[in-house]
C-alpha cells in the first residue's frame, strides 16, 4: 500500500524533508499550510529536490484563496514536479477563517463542494469551462489540462457528501479509526448517487505517529496532538465525540478555559488508541500495518504532531518507512 507522510508543520526546510522521505521510500508527501508556510511554494521547493514522490497540499483551505487560483497553483507544481501533485482542500477551523482571514465562517460545506467541483473542472475538463454556483460564477474560461486529483478533508457528514460529489479522495482527520468505514459509506453512497464508483476515490487519512525507546513519551506525544485538535475545532470535536462524547467534551472544555495541561490530561488511553500509533518504534509500526490492512484504506498519511521532540520525530519518520 502506498504510504505518504506529512510534513512536520515546524520543519524548517521543507525541501530537505522531502528528499529524505523519498530515499525512505514514501510515496507522497504532504504540507499544511495555516500560517507561516506557503503550501505551494514549499511544494515547488520539494520538486526541485526529488524525482518520485507525489506532492499534495494537506490542506489549503477553501476560503483564503479562490478555486481559479488553487487550480492554477496545483497546475503549476504539477508542470514543475512532472505530474506529481495533488491538491488537497478543506475548509479550516472558524477561528483561522475568522480571525487570520478575516472572512466570514459561512456554510463551509457548501463552499468546499463549490471549490473543490471547480477546482476539478479547471484542472481535468476539456475545451473551456463555465460554472454557476451559490459562491463562484465562471464564464467561458480555458481548463488547463493537468492530470491533478483533488481530495477534501472531510469530517462530518455534510462536508463527507460533498466529497463523495465532487473529490477524487478523501482526507479524514480526527475520525476514529474503527469509524472510518461507517464514515465512509456517506461518502460511497452519495458517489453512488452521482453515477459515481466509489471505488474510485481513494481514502487518505491522516494518521498521527510517534514512536520511542520511551513508549509514555510517545503517548503524551499523541495525547498533546488530541488535546490540541479537539480543543481547537469544533469540527474536530464532533468527530471525535461520535465515539468519545464525553471525554471530548471534556477535552474541548478544559481548552476553552485555557487548561491545556489538564485537557491532555482529559484525553484516555483509549482515545490515544483509536486516534493515533504510539509505542516503540516495533509498536508504532505494528499498529500502523494493522490500520493499513484496513479494507477502506488506499493511502496512509504518517503525521507528525506539532512540538514533537527531535529525537522522536527522526525515530518517527524512520519507524514508518515503507
Amino acid at each position: 500500500m502506498p504510504r505518504g507522510i506529512l510534513v512536520p508543520n515546524d520543519e524548517p526546510d521543507v525541501a530537505s524533508f522531502a528528499d529524505r522521505a523519498e530515499s525512505l521510500g514514501y510515496d507522497s508527501l504532504w504540507t499544511g499550510e495555516l500560517w507561516t508556510r506557503d503550501g505551494f511554494i514549499a511544494l515547488t521547493e520539494a520538486a526541485t529536490e526529488t524525482e518520485t514522490i507525489d506532492l499534495g497540499t494537506a490542506i489549503a483551505n477553501v476560503y483564503g484563496r479562490s478555486p481559479a487560483t488553487l487550480s492554477q497553483a496545483a497546475a503549476t507544481l504539477d508542470r514543475v514536479s512532472g505530474g506529481r501533485a495533488r491538491l488537497g482542500l478543506g475548509t479550516s477551523t472558524r477561528k483561522a477563517v475568522e480571525d487570520l482571514h478575516g472572512m466570514s465562517f459561512d456554510n463551509p460545506a457548501r463552499r468546499l463542494h463549490e471549490t473543490a467541483e471547480l477546482a476539478g473542472k479547471f484542472l481535468h475538463d476539456p475545451g473551456r469551462v463555465s460554472y454557476d454556483g451559490e459562491y463562484f460564477e465562471v464564464t467561458d474560461f480555458p481548463a488547463l489540462g493537468a492530470d491533478v486529483p483533488v481530495y477534501t478533508a472531510a469530517l462530518g457528514p455534510a462536508t463527507r457528501r460533498a466529497t463523495g460529489r465532487v473529490a477524487d479522495g478523501w482526507l479524514p482527520h480526527n475520525v476514529p479509526f474503527g469509524r472510518l468505514e461507517d464514515a465512509f459509506e456517506t461518502i460511497a453512497e452519495t458517489a453512488r448517487e452521482q453515477d459515481r464508483d466509489p471505488e474510485e476515490i481513494r481514502v487518505a487519512p491522516y494518521i498521527p505517529a510517534a514512536a520511542s525507546d520511551d513508549p509514555d513519551r510517545a503517548r503524551e506525544t499523541i495525547r498533546g496532538h488530541v488535546a490540541y485538535y479537539v480543543g481547537s475545532g469544533d469540527g474536530y470535536r464532533k468527530a471525535v465525540a461520535q465515539q468519545f462524547p464525553d471525554a471530548a467534551e471534556a477535552v474541548a472544555d478544559a481548552w476553552a478555559d485555557g487548561e491545556r495541561e489538564r485537557a491532555r490530561e482529559e484525553v484516555t488511553e483509549e482515545m490515544v488508541a483509536a486516534l493515533g500509533v504510539a509505542g516503540t518504534p516495533d509498536e508504532a509500526r505494528e499498529q500502523f500495518e494493522e490500520l493499513e490492512a484496513m479494507d477502506v484504506i488506499d493511502d496512509a498519511l504518517v503525521v507528525i504532531p506539532n512540538s514533537t521532540p527531535q529525537k522522536i520525530k527522526k525515530q518517527t519518520v524512520e519507524a514508518l518507512a515503507p
